[in-house]
């Protein structure tokens, strides 16, 4: 990736001692993330409102896997996402119009109350196409804003992070009460406004703060080369986008048969076959050392485990989003929270524990103590079971009271201990996923670790629908096999840790 004066950008400490640059990517990526957890939790209960009310009135299950299938695509469209930032339009270019595409799909999505559902599930498309050309280029420029790395650019990474976290955090507080008390496209058509403050800043900022950063493309030193390279992947990129209007169209005209569980349950399986040829590839293939199929088998285990705790984690949106509209007593002195302000918690958490978990890392570090990362893991999967296992209780006593409301504090005690879990698993997988990586394989782990992340939330939406006021008994049954899934993976990952850690010796 070619960028004009990078060396400029680390002397720039115009945003709290960093880069003019981290400023407006900061923001950028604040509403970005804004729009996105803004329209989240809105999307199954609009789904599963009845006519009525202004929803469609699809059966849980069905809105639930369609949620499912929505965040899997966002992860994966980082992918090609990446590929067209670095063959094509370059970092700035992706990131702009990867933000035009999400406010036009929020906006489309708006669109509903007058134009019916065709706008919705185009509106969706559009933001997985969006957050594809925007969320890995935008991180990939907060890295080339520090050329000389260290310990300054892990800090630049903490206030980026940050950033996505205040978004998270303020955006169910605004789309969820405008899209539970005045009308869903209320809220979705603020997440779309949000998306464009993030634009319009961007816009005006960053020629001055990123100085050229990230504006052109990987090129070819030969011209004939390079155009000829260039003109392919648009040819693939047209011939992609060709097909996908065309599918796009079928569905929504009733000429393909669209059931969002089958189409989840085929995704769920396309995903895993090709997880095991690709890990089969690298290691009778790949020409790998001994110690690169080690450190693989690592990251297969990894993968596996991250898999089950992204699949209880990414049920925020879904069954407890379900369980907090119907079954939770939301009244604070008179008067009902929405459902969706709930979904506030883990941005809250994070913000407040993140700080705390980093020291805690560097404290054990210093005393030669710290965990290994399968430990890591094995500790964030224990305490998302634990959040589930408080789910467990809850759901019991809705039952025992034949649909009962239960105290807002099971909840933000359930997502308290999942946000430990997260904290836990998250930022270490990242960083293992680089240390780990065979070094002409980099770019690829980290595809597997975002394919985890899909394949989790697809299985969440396929799970996340069983909670059925017309029949409360799946509702036990749905925690309780979770938080099983949890511990069981937790014990093993444990055993598992030590072997682990001394096939990962020489890891730096």
């Amino acid at each position: 990736m070619t960028s004009s004066s990078p060396a400029a950008q680390s002397d720039s400490t115009g945003f709290f001692g960093h880069p003019r640059g981290l400023s407006t990517l900061f923001f950028t990526e604040m509403w970005e993330r804004f729009s996105y957890y803004g329209i989240r939790p809105l999307l199954v209960l609009f789904m599963t409102a009845a006519l009525t009310s202004g929803g469609f009135g699809f059966e849980r299950d069905q809105a639930s896997a369609i949620v499912g299938i929505y965040a899997a695509s966002v992860y994966l469209a980082s992918l090609p996402g990446g590929w067209i930032a670095d063959r094509w339009l370059g970092l700035q270019r992706s990131i702009w119009w990867g933000g035009v595409l999400i406010a036009l799909g929020h906006l489309s999505i708006a669109l509903n109350a007058v134009a019916g559902r065709a706008p919705f599930f185009i509106g969706l498309v559009l933001i997985v196409l969006g957050t594809g050309l925007l969320k890995p280029n935008i991180s990939a420029i907060v890295g080339d804003l520090y050329p000389e790395g260290g310990a300054r650019r892990d800090a630049g990474f903490s206030i980026f992070y940050m950033g996505i976290n205040i978004g998270a955090l303020i955006a169910p507080l605004i789309t969820g009460y405008l899209g539970e008390r005045v009308g869903w496209h209320w809220g979705f058509g603020a997440a779309g406004i949000g998306m464009g403050f993030g634009l319009l800043q961007f816009k005006l900022t960053a020629p001055k703060a990123l100085n050229g950063l990230g504006e052109m493309p990987s090129s070819n030193p030969d011209p004939v080369v390079d155009a000829a390279e260039k003109s392919k992947v648009k040819r693939i990129v047209g011939i992609g986008m060709a097909l996908l209007v065309v599918l796009v169209a079928a569905g929504l005209a009733g000429l393909l048969p669209v059931n969002a569980v089958a189409i989840a349950n085929n995704m769920k399986n396309a995903m895993l076959t090709l997880a095991v040829l690709y890990f089969a590839y690298l290691f009778l293939f790949a020409g790998l050392t001994g110690d690169e199929k080690k450190r693989i088998g690592v990251i297969i285990v990894l993968f596996v485990f991250a898999t089950i705790f992204w699949a209880a984690f990414e049920q925020a949106p879904t069954s407890l989003n379900l369980f907090a509209a119907d079954y939770t007593d939301r009244m604070v002195f008179g008067w009902e929270m929405p459902a969706t302000w709930l979904q506030s918690f883990n941005a809250l958490f994070v913000i407040i524990l993140a700080p705390v978990a980093a020291a805690t890392w560097v404290s054990l570090g210093k005393r030669d103590a710290d965990f290994s990362s399968p430990g890591k893991f094995a500790m964030g999967l224990a305490f998302a079971g634990l959040g589930f296992a408080v789910m467990i209780y809850a759901a019991n006593i809705v039952v025992a009271g034949g649909g009962v409301r239960v105290s807002i504090m099971w909840l933000i005690i359930s997502y308290l201990f999942q946000t430990i879990g997260e904290l836990c698993l998250s930022p270490v997988g990242l960083s293992s996923m680089t240390k780990l990586a065979p070094r002409r394989f980099a770019g690829q782990m980290m595809g597997v670790w975002f394919m985890a992340a899909a394949l989790g939330n697809l299985i969440a939406g396929l799970v996340g629908g069983h909670v059925n006021p017309e029949n409360l008994s799946e509702m036990p049954a749905l925690f309780q096999r979770t938080t099983l899934s949890l511990a069981i993976a937790s014990v093993v990952l444990a055993f598992m840790a030590i072997p682990i850690r001394r096939m990962m010796a020489n890891v730096k």
